[in-house]
């Protein structure tokens, strides 16, 4: 039983996952980075080891559960991502001259009139959305391509805001569509996708069941030359007429005239064009090409497939309006989306939330570094350094389940707790004992000399995970994420 999910499921999730950010009851999404220790062979506690891929060759995350898991083991930090940060977004497509781009046509896909061959654009592909029916000029102008000079490169880049289809000196016909604004640029443009937006006049000016091009399938044979008008064009909408060039005999033009309304589907019948002075041509089929509902420019979401979404999302350095969140003297390998997780055991609601373990030290404790292992030899208590915060002498640390990261001779992972000392194994044998006192200090909240992941271990969905090479962190740095999600 022949079936397809069309394009626009694909657009009413897009739309759905855009709108739950917005909601009067919204989901909440964070955007977070993780794992500070290199990728490579890791020894487990049972004797065995995991070969999770090298830096310079991450592995790719599996759809699984221990992934999951994983995520939130070594997960430094988490910034929410807001309504402002989230766009619908097509392929980014520039205008490059020499290019012969495809037309927009509303019948890829479909078999050609008396064949059984199927409609394909000139780049081959047989569907609108597959095709690179639409362009980016150098002004961040986007327009659809409407006509391309029977399938020839363009050469003069398409420019303006006219309302009206606009025809440049190599014969190619544009809609203009709408323009990247500035912040649109910087916050949803990357080197492979573009933020889709509106123009109002454009929208304001589009008519429902408006027909612009008719193409020419067979020029036929035997007609009368001449330009001959007020053809009409038959269907299931009204006003439209076009005028029929022919020349030795064989149609060369086909334009729109009149001011076609409520079509959906029209015909240029061969003995409107005889009795309009065609003589008797035979044998001439002629397209008309459907617009989108609405007509070109009504709804760039739907005529372009914006059936991405881009999440815009930057860690600026510390974070300092939320200072002890961010570590900034290490480097990440983990990017990860997490919906709806939980903070101390409720929902999660602040712009950033910590992800790593803490330890307040008293006075005189030693220089700690980044990714050196400790332990508290009365707890048996493992883990991994990933900052040292030597002005308040707080140290931030992750366990993972792997030895030497955070599970002990026994094979278990035991939280680091009492005034026991911790020591680190670098060269220097930094010692430091824990406070035991319950005090907030730089934002870090410490019950008895300890600080817990502000992030509920394991709460929420993990709804995206990339596994990249190394990104090394400082506090006067801004790392961008433009993550891109396909529905």
């Amino acid at each position: 039983m022949p079936a397809i999910i069309t394009s626009k499921f694909r657009r009413n999730n897009a739309q759905q996952f855009e709108e739950s950010f917005g909601e009067a009851s919204p989901n909440v999404y964070y955007l977070g980075i993780g794992k500070p220790s290199a990728f490579g062979t890791k020894d487990r506690a049972d004797g065995r080891t995991d070969n999770i891929g090298t830096d310079s060759a991450p592995i790719t995350p599996a759809d699984s559960v221990q992934d999951e898991y994983d995520t939130f083991d070594d997960l430094l930090a988490a910034k929410k991502i807001t309504a402002s940060d989230v766009a619908f977004a097509a392929p980014r497509i520039n205008w490059t001259s020499g290019t012969t781009y495809d037309i927009y046509r509303h019948d890829y896909g479909n078999r050609i009139t008396g064949t059984t061959n199927v409609q394909t654009a000139n780049s081959g592909a047989t569907n609108l959305y597959d095709a690179n029916f639409y362009a980016m000029n150098s002004n961040f102008k986007v327009y659809k391509c409407l006509d391309n000079d029977n399938n020839s490169a363009s050469t003069v880049e398409p420019t303006g805001e006219s309302v009206n289809i606009l025809e440049t000196s190599d014969n190619y016909k544009w809609k203009y569509m709408f323009t990247l604004s500035a912040s649109a640029q910087a916050n949803f443009l990357s080197t492979d996708f573009m933020g889709v937006s509106t123009n109002s006049a454009v929208t304001s000016a589009a008519v429902d069941g408006d027909l612009s091009i008719l193409k020419i399938k067979s020029a036929g044979t035997g007609g009368t030359d001449g330009t001959h008008t007020g053809i009409a064009i038959r269907g299931d909408g009204t006003g439209g007429t076009c005028s029929i060039t022919i020349a030795s005999g064989a149609v060369t033009n086909a334009v729109v005239t009149g001011t076609p309304v409520n079509y959906s589907f029209g015909y240029v019948r061969m003995a409107d064009i005889n009795a309009a002075g065609g003589g008797s041509l035979s044998g001439a089929e002629i397209d008309v090409i459907a617009e989108p509902k609405g007509g070109h420019g009504s709804d760039p979401f739907e005529e372009l497939g914006a059936y991405f979404i881009i999440l815009n999302t930057s860690f600026e350095g510390a974070e300092t309006a939320n200072s002890g969140d961010f570590a900034t003297q290490n480097d990440f390998r983990r990017v990860a989306l997490i919906r709806d997780p939980k903070s101390g055991g409720s929902a999660a609601s602040t712009t950033t939330l910590r992800g790593t373990k803490a330890i307040r030290f008293n006075s005189g404790a030693g220089t700690f570094t980044a990714d050196e292992k400790i332990t508290q030899t009365n707890t048996g208590a493992i883990g991994k350094v990933v900052q040292w915060d030597a002005a308040n002498l707080i140290l931030f640390y992750t366990q993972t389940r792997y030895t030497n990261e955070g599970v002990d001779a026994n094979g278990n992972m035991t939280a680091f707790s009492g005034t026991n000392v911790v020591t680190g194994d670098s060269a220097s044998t930094p010692t430091g004992t824990p406070t035991g006192t319950t005090e907030t200090v730089n934002n870090v909240s410490l019950v008895s000399g300890y600080s817990a992941s502000e992030l509920d271990a394991d709460s929420g969905d993990v709804m995206y995970i990339e596994n990249r090479a190394p990104v090394t962190r400082s506090v006067d740095q801004t790392e961008n994420v433009k993550l891109i999600i396909e529905f």
